[in-house]
């Protein structure tokens, strides 16, 4: 008899309403400043079109903002209204399972899509896309219409449920793999070294008040963390397939530990959010709804599975201990050291990665048989037979497509993959790639920041000689005695395109001279994506803005007590001193199009759509976003918790 897991399968996809609903709301809250007309990288930009009709215009570039004039919009007045159709479907569909439907999830990924089109670096993130692929899985996974179940009436079989389910287990996979891969890949000598974690807590993007102590860690524990994290991404992936559900569930609880410590010292807006709901892909019903193990059999096989868990994770242990290097020293240390070289490891990756399409091959061909047998054999009724069969091929074509697609970003971790690509699903993979349906991943391929973490600091002044003021941000490291703060699932997306900023040279990005403009133009919008209670020119905008390059370390533990979180020493200049009307910057900006003659603007907006917006954007400013986003899910949870209660 096949697993249930349609109880499982609910929870996902309520897990995915919350995500959206999470990325939706930080999203919207940051518009007017990122995309307005008077923004740092304007949207209506993306839209300059020369095609006549809209369907050219959705061919070239498919965005649901091309509606804007037909209902009386502008660009930046209809992504606020994508924005808010996307947190009202997620909200429904967080507080009741009727609306965790097909439609809805393919309005959210059509509505996430459109803003993505127009997103430009601020929206080129791993997430991003890793949220479109899991979306529209959830386009697949979730039923075509609800249909409410009672204690009299058992749940419809749905064999085809299995498939659909797999596939987020397939892109969980990838994620995890690729992430462990292109570590080592990376010929990082941090992570070759085992010291990466000595680095990360205070070189991440934005880290919280707890990396400051996770820091200050002894390094041989660092060490063994790293190890772990190693493991966690390198060789737990493979057990996702396990046909022990007592293996995978072991898996899920590793999984779901590695990504709350993540969340608890970094702050990574929605992304460990979402792979955590992706974890659920390993869990079935019997998981959340425990029955009584049934006498006899059911006990020896229970007994059997543990023996076999106990098994595969001891060998996991052995291998780790042997490849590791792991020893205990006299001072009750736990020493390690990877125990294999470069070239052994090209060598097991040339041979693992073909396995691992073998390997998801035969566990969506092994899910494919057993529900189609299902459907033959579970069924009444010879119509209702029929249709469940005709469902579940369906299901089957689609997520053998979708499989043979991913195989072709999953491929570049190492030339032999190439061999397990097929010439058509390449080119669909070409035809289909601007749609982000299958991805690939790979994050912290190289660990920055080692020489001390890079930032960039902004500086107004009335007077070229000074003195200078700082520009303080919300959210990322400026002040030395501003404590670290928790936002996830928030992402404030200037702050973490800052820390990228700071990697570079402010020629490789060019947003950040129209970030310069905008200050110097006291334009609110912007100001509004900083600390405006920190503003140093409140009355009137600067003449002058200069930019510097800093390194900034932890303070040693021996100041664990004081205010100062940071310590930071000035390296050098990141952009020279720009005034209003210099000429080089204006038409620097001009040539990007992001600044434009007025007389040249023809987008317009009905007033009553201009009021409702501006008004409830202005209600929605007095909050500070991660309160907000905290707010509203516990308004749904509140909900839930009421309407479960009649």
């Amino acid at each position: 008899m096949v697993v249930q897991i349609r109880y499982t399968r609910n929870l996902f996809l309520r897990a995915m309403s919350v995500i959206y609903l999470f990325a939706f709301t930080s999203f919207y809250i940051q518009i007017p400043g990122l995309y307005g007309d008077k923004g740092v990288l304007p949207a209506k930009n993306q839209l300059d079109s020369k095609a006549t009709t809209l369907t050219a215009r959705i061919h070239n570039k498919p965005t649901l903002l091309w509606l804007a004039p037909y209902v009386g919009l502008n660009t930046e007045y209809m992504m606020d209204v994508l924005a808010l159709l996307g947190i009202f479907l997620a909200f429904t569909g967080f507080i009741s399972q009727k609306f965790c439907t097909t439609p809805m999830f393919a309005g959210l990924w059509s509505l996430y899509y459109s803003l993505y089109q127009v997103g430009q670096t601020f929206m080129w993130f791993q997430w991003d896309v890793l949220l479109l692929e899991a979306g529209f899985l959830c386009i697949l996974v979730a039923p075509l219409r609800y249909r409410p179940v009672s204690r009299r009436k058992p749940a419809p079989l749905c064999p085809s449920d299995h498939i659909a389910f797999w596939l987020v287990r397939w892109l969980l996979f990838r994620l995890m793999f690729s992430s462990g891969v292109v570590k080592l890949t990376s010929g990082c000598p941090t992570w070759w070294g085992l010291t990466a974690l000595s680095v990360h807590f205070e070189s991440q993007c934005l880290p919280t008040a707890l990396a400051w102590y996770a820091h200050h860690l002894p390094s041989w524990f660092l060490k063994l963390t790293t190890v772990g994290a190693n493991i966690a991404e390198l060789v737990i992936p493979f057990l996702f397939f396990a046909p022990m559900r007592a293996v995978r569930v072991v898996a899920f609880y590793i999984q779901a530990f590695l990504q709350v410590c993540i969340i608890a010292t970094g702050n990574y807006n929605f992304f460990n959010f979402l792979t955590l709901t992706l974890c659920i892909s390993l869990l079935d019903d019997e998981f959340f709804l425990k029955k009584k193990q049934q006498k006899g059999n059911g006990g020896l096989s229970n007994i059997i599975s543990k023996i076999i868990t106990w098994a595969v994770y001891i060998g996991v242990l052995y291998g780790t201990v042997k490849y590791y290097s792991l020893r205990i020293t006299p001072n009750y240390t736990i020493e390690s050291d990877i125990a294999f070289t470069r070239q052994e490891f090209d060598y097991a990756l040339a041979k693992a990665l073909p396995v691992t399409v073998y390997l998801g091959l035969a566990s969506l061909s092994f899910i494919i048989v057993q529900a189609v047998f299902s459907s033959i054999m579970d069924t009444v009724g010879n119509f209702a037979k029929l249709r469940t069969v005709l469902s579940t091929l369906f299901y089957a074509g689609a997520a053998i497509f979708i499989f043979g697609l991913s195989i072709v970003p999953y491929s570049t971790l190492h030339p032999t993959g190439n061999s397990t690509v097929v010439p058509a699903f390449r080119m669909w993979h070409s035809r289909l790639d601007h749609l982000h349906l299958v991805n690939a991943y790979g994050l912290f391929r190289r660990m920055t920041g080692v020489g001390g973490r890079p930032e960039v600091i902004i500086e107004g002044s009335d007077h070229i000689e000074g003195p200078w003021q700082e520009y303080h941000f919300l959210y990322k490291p400026g002040n030395v005695n501003a404590t670290p703060p928790f936002v996830a699932p928030h992402q404030p997306r200037l702050d973490w395109q800052m820390w990228f900023a700071a990697l570079g040279t402010y020629h490789q990005n060019p947003w950040i001279m129209s970030l310069a403009y905008r200050l110097l133009h006291g334009q609110q919008e912007v100001l509004h994506l900083l600390d405006v209670s920190k503003n140093p020119f409140p009355n009137k905008p600067p003449k002058y803005v200069k930019a510097s390059l800093y390194h900034y370390h932890y303070t040693p533990w021996s100041q664990r007590w004081s205010n100062t979180w940071w310590t930071r020493q000035k390296v050098s200049e990141y952009f020279p001193v720009f005034s209003k009307d210099h000429p080089p910057l204006v038409d620097y900006l001009r040539n990007l199009k992001i600044i434009s003659d007025k007389a040249k603007e023809t987008q317009t907006v009905k007033p009553f759509w201009r009021l409702v917006l501006d008004r409830l954007r202005f209600f929605v400013r007095q909050v500070e976003p991660s309160i907000l986003i905290w707010s509203i899910f516990t308004a749904g949870l509140a909900i839930i918790v009421t309407s479960n209660r009649r």
